[in-house]
C-alpha cells in the first residue's frame, strides 16, 4: 500500500516534549484516505484490507529506511518497522524525500545488509547499496540461500510488496510440469536461466529479434518485449485466490473477475503459455516458494468456467506435487538445488545486471518498452494533462524494470566440490569426509582429534575444592504444589545470562541471574499461576518477545530489553514497570504450552482441553484449532510449519492456516521438542530415554539415538547444529554428535549408508539452582 503525499496532506514530526511520550510520526487519517482514493482510484473494498493506515509510528519502531521509486522518479521512500509493518510513501519530489529522512532515526537500511545504520545510507542509490553490501560474497560462499540472495536483490532495486507494478521477480525454475515424478538430478528438468523467458525457444528468439530489427518509428525507441516480466495484473492473477489481491483483482477489472480463461488455471498452463504466447513473458513472484496457501480457493470464489467448461477452482498443480504444499517444497528445493545455482548469476545478469539494457540486452533479446525503464521519464516529455495521465497509466499498469545494480557481470556462486562439500551450513569448519571425532573435551585447549563440547563448566564447580561444599543456588521460591514442574517452566536468554521462571504460588514469573542465583526481577501480569512461558528469537539487541500463559486461561506478551536485562515497560525506557504489550485471550482452561516468532509476529498457544489458539503479536485472533486431548508442546519452524503435541503421544503438524498437514502416532511418551534454526528439523526427547531427530514436512521418523539411562526432560540444538544436549532426569547432560546434512535431499547421497553419527558423553550432574 503506497502513501501518497500531495499539498493535501501533511506529515508531522512530534517531538517527545509535546507528546510527553515518544517521538511519532504523525498524519491526519481521514486526509490519509481521501488522497489515496483521489490519487490511485482505490475502492474502500480493497482499503479495508490494507494494513497502516492507523495514521501514527512510533519512530523508534522503525528498524529501516529505503529510497523507493514512485512512477520511475526517486520520490518515495518504504520504512520497515519492529511490528513486521512495511509502509511506503511517495512525495513530491527528491527534496522533501531528503528533509524526511533527516528527521527520521539514523537506522540506515537496517543491519542485515553489513551497511552502516546511517541517513546516507538511506538515501544510497540501489547500485551504491549493492557495491557496499557484503550480501553478494555471502552467496558466493554458500552463507546464505538463493531465496534470501533473490530477495535482497529485489529490495536493493527497489522492488517492494507495497506496490503491484514494482513486486518481486522470481525466476521460472523448472520446465517438467508434466511427469509423475521430479528428479532435481536432471539437468533437463531445469529452464536454462542464461535466457531471458521469451527467447527460451529458437523460434521466440527469432520472432522477436525480428520485432527488433524492423521496428520503424522515430518516437518509440525499438523493443523486443512490448509487455513485461512483471506487471501488477500478472501478479494479481498469482495471487486472487487470496485477500487483499481478490478485492484488488475484482477492481482492476470493473467489479468483477476476469475472463476464466485468461484467470491462472494451472502451473502447466501458464508455463505453456509463456512458451507460445508472444503477449506472455511473465516470470514468476516468491510467493511461489514459500506459500501453499496461494495455490487453494479457501474462500470458494465462483471463478467461472473455461471454454471448455472445466470449472476454475484452486489452482492445477504438476502430477509430482501431492499437495500445494509438496509443490512448494519441491519448488523450493528445486531454487536451491546446484543446477541452479550454478547459473542463477546468469539470470541476475538480465534482470538486475549488465544485460539489462543497452547493447549487451540487444544481443540477449532483453529490450522491453522504453517507458519501463528508469531515467527514461523527463517532465518535458507531456504537453497536455492527457499525456502525463497517459504516461502514469503506463508506468503503474504495464511494468517497471528494476533498478540497475551492476554494469558488469555478476560473479558466479562457488561450486560445491570447491568448498570441499558436504557444506554444514550452519558451521562453516566443517568439511566433508573427514574422520569422525568422538572424543569429546570441555577443554578449549583440547588435543588434536577431539571436539570442544558446547558447554562451559560452572564457574563455581570449577574453582571449589574437594573439601568444600559448593553452595547451592535456588530460582527463588518452590513452586506452586498444583504444578507438575518441567521444561516448559523454563527459559533462558540467547547469552545464558539469565532464566526466566514461571510456576510461583503469587502469580508471578521471574528473571535469575545464572551467576548469582539471585531474582533480578518479579513480574506480575495474570490472575492465577503461570505455568509456562516462552521467548522468541533475538533482534540484534538482543531483545525478544517474552509469553507467558497461566491457570488464569490468559496469555499475555512481553517485551524483553536485552540491552537493561529486564522486561521492558509500556516505553521501553530504564526504570520503568513491566508493562504487557498484548493481553490474549480464548481459552476456556489452563494454558499448557507455548510459542512465538518475532519473525511472524505470531504468538501460539495451547490448553489443557486440546484447543490451539494462533494470534499475531498486536493481539488478533487468526486460528482456532480443536484438537484431541491436552497440548504438551508447540513449536513452529521458520517455514510457519506449526508442530503440537497432544497427550505427549500424538505429534501433529499444521500449516499456518490450520491446516492439519500430518499426523503421527507414537509409542512412548515425549516430554520436550526442540526445532532446528533453519526448521527443517524436530528433536524430541522421551521419557524411556531416546532422542528422535525428525523431518517436520513431511513429518517422518529420521534417526533415533541409542536409549539413555533416565528420562529425557529437555533438549537443545546448539547454534552451529554440530551437537544435541539432552537434559536428563538424573541431573546429568548428554552430548551427542549430530550432522543433519545426512538427510539434505541434495547431499545425503554423499553418505555411506548406516554409517555410524553419533555417540554420547555424559557429563557429571548439573548442580541445583
Amino acid at each position: 500500500m503506497i502513501c501518497m503525499f500531495n499539498e493535501k496532506i501533511n506529515v508531522v514530526m512530534k517531538n517527545r516534549n509535546e507528546l510527553k511520550t515518544q517521538p511519532v510520526l504523525d498524519l491526519d487519517h481521514n486526509m490519509l484516505l481521501k488522497s489515496v482514493l483521489e490519487v490511485s482510484n482505490i475502492t474502500q473494498t480493497v482499503l479495508r484490507y490494507c494494513e497502516a493506515l492507523h495514521a501514527r509510528w512510533n519512530l523508534q519502531e522503525i528498524r529501516a529506511i529505503f529510497l523507493r521509486r514512485y512512477l520511475l522518479q526517486n520520490t518515495a521512500l518504504e520504512l520497515f518497522l519492529a511490528s513486521r509493518t512495511a509502509i511506503m510513501f511517495a512525495f513530491d519530489s527528491e527534496d522533501t524525500v531528503k528533509k524526511v529522512v533527516y528527521q527520521l532515526p539514523r537506522v540506515g537500511v537496517g543491519v542485515k545488509y553489513g551497511l552502516p545504520q546511517s541517513r546516507k545510507t538511506s538515501l544510497m542509490t540501489p547500485r551504491q547499496l549493492f557495491k557496499h553490501s557484503d550480501m553478494c560474497v555471502k552467496w558466493q560462499k554458500r552463507e546464505i540461500s538463493n531465496f534470501d540472495y533473490l530477495m535482497f536483490l529485489n529490495t536493493v532495486a527497489g522492488r517492494t510488496f507495497n506496490d503491484l507494478s514494482q513486486y518481486p521477480v522470481f525466476p521460472w525454475i523448472l520446465t517438467n510440469y508434466t511427469s509423475e515424478t521430479l528428479d532435481l538430478s536432471v539437468a533437463s528438468n531445469f529452464r536454462d536461466l542464461s535466457k531471458p523467458i521469451g527467447a527460451l525457444s529458437e523460434a521466440r528468439r527469432k520472432f522477436f529479434n525480428d520485432r527488433y530489427t524492423s521496428w520503424d518509428d522515430d518516437q518509440v525507441p525499438a523493443f523486443h518485449y512490448g509487455t513485461h516480466y512483471s506487471t501488477p495484473a500478472f501478479t494479481l492473477n498469482w495471487l486472487l485466490r487470496l485477500e487483499p489481491f481478490a478485492s484488488m483483482f475484482i477492481n482492476l477489472h470493473d467489479g468483477k473477475f476476469d475472463h476464466p480463461d485468461r484467470i491462472t488455471h494451472s502451473i502447466k498452463d501458464s508455463w505453456d503459455r509463456c512458451q507460445r504466447d508472444s503477449h506472455d513473458v511473465k516470470e514468476l513472484i516468491p510467493e511461489l516458494f514459500y506459500l501453499p496457501e496461494m495455490f487453494r480457493n479457501s474462500s470458494e470464489f465462483n471463478l467461472g468456467r473455461r471454454a471448455d467448461g472445466t470449472p476454475v477452482d484452486d489452482i492445477i498443480l504438476p502430477p509430482w506435487a501431492e499437495s500445494p504444499e509438496h509443490f512448494v517444497l519441491m519448488h523450493r528445493q528445486a531454487l536451491e538445488s546446484d543446477l541452479v545455482s550454478c547459473q542463477l548469476n546468469q539470470w541476475i545478469d538480465l534482470i538486475f545486471g549488465y544485460k539489462q539494457r543497452g547493447a549487451e540486452a540487444v544481443r540477449a533479446t532483453n529490450v522491453f518498452y522504453h517507458l519501463t525503464y528508469e531515467g527514461t521519464v523527463t517532465p518535458k516529455m507531456a504537453e497536455t494533462p492527457g499525456q502525463v495521465a497517459a504516461i502514469e497509466q503506463q508506468i503503474l499498469s504495464f511494468g517497471q524494470t528494476p533498478s540497475q545494480l551492476l554494469a558488469e557481470a555478476h560473479p558466479p556462486r562457488h561450486s560445491i566440490m570447491k568448498l570441499g562439500f558436504s557444506l554444514n551450513k550452519w558451521d562453516n569448519s566443517y568439511s566433508y569426509g573427514a574422520s569422525q571425532r568422538s572424543a569429546l573435551s570441555m577443554d578449549p585447549s583440547n588435543s588434536e582429534g577431539q571436539v570442544a563440547l558446547p558447554l562451559t563448566a560452572d564457574p563455581q564447580l570449577a574453582t571449589a575444592a574437594p573439601t568444600t561444599p559448593v553452595t547451592r543456588r535456588h530460582l527463588g521460591d518452590a513452586f506452586d504444589q498444583r504444578l507438575t514442574v518441567q521444561c516448559s517452566n523454563f527459559v533462558t536468554t540467547t547469552d545464558s545470562k539469565y532464566i526466566f521462571a514461571c510456576g510461583y504460588p503469587d502469580y508471578s514469573f521471574r528473571i535469575v541471574d545464572t551467576d548469582t542465583g539471585r531474582v533480578r526481577q518479579a513480574v506480575y501480569g495474570h490472575g492465577d499461576v503461570v505455568t509456562c512461558i516462552a521467548r522468541s528469537e533475538t533482534s540484534l539487541f538482543s531483545d525478544c518477545y517474552v509469553v507467558t500463559g497461566s491457570m488464569d486461561c490468559t496469555v499475555v506478551l512481553w517485551h524483553w530489553n536485552g540491552t537493561t536485562g529486564f522486561i521492558a515497560g509500556e516505553y521501553n525506557q530504564p526504570g520503568e514497570v513491566p508493562s504487557p504489550r498484548s493481553i490474549l485471550t480464548g481459552h476456556e482452561a489452563s494454558i499448557s504450552a507455548l510459542c512465538v516468532s518475532a519473525e511472524h509476529g505470531l504468538v501460539v498457544s495451547g490448553c489443557e482441553d486440546g484447543v490451539i489458539l494462533i494470534h499475531t503479536t498486536s493481539s488478533d485472533l487468526l486460528r482456532r484449532i480443536k484438537g484431541q486431548g491436552e497440548v504438551t508442546q508447540l513449536s513452529m519452524s521458520r517455514e510457519c510449519v506449526l508442530l503440537a503435541l497432544f497427550d505427549s503421544k500424538r505429534m501433529i503438524t499444521y500449516s499456518s492456516t490450520a491446516r492439519l498437514l500430518n499426523d503421527v502416532m507414537v509409542d512412548e511418551k515425549i516430554e520436550c521438542v526442540t526445532v532446528t534454526r533453519d526448521g527443517e528439523f524436530a528433536v524430541t526427547g522421551a521419557v524411556n530415554g531416546r532422542i528422535t531427530i525428525w523431518r517436520m514436512f513431511p513429518l517422518t521418523k529420521l534417526y533415533t539415538y541409542q536409549p539413555l539411562n533416565s528420562a529425557v526432560r529437555s533438549v537443545a540444538v546448539v547454534a552451529s547444529h554440530r551437537f544435541i544436549l539432552g537434559g536428563l532426569d538424573s541431573g546429568a547432560i548428554v552430548v551427542f554428535n549430530a550432522d543433519f546434512n545426512r538427510w539434505h535431499y541434495e547431499y545425503k547421497h554423499r553418505y555411506i549408508q548406516n554409517n555410524a553419527t553419533a555417540k554420547p558423553v555424559q557429563s557429571s550432574p548439573s548442580p541445583q539452582k
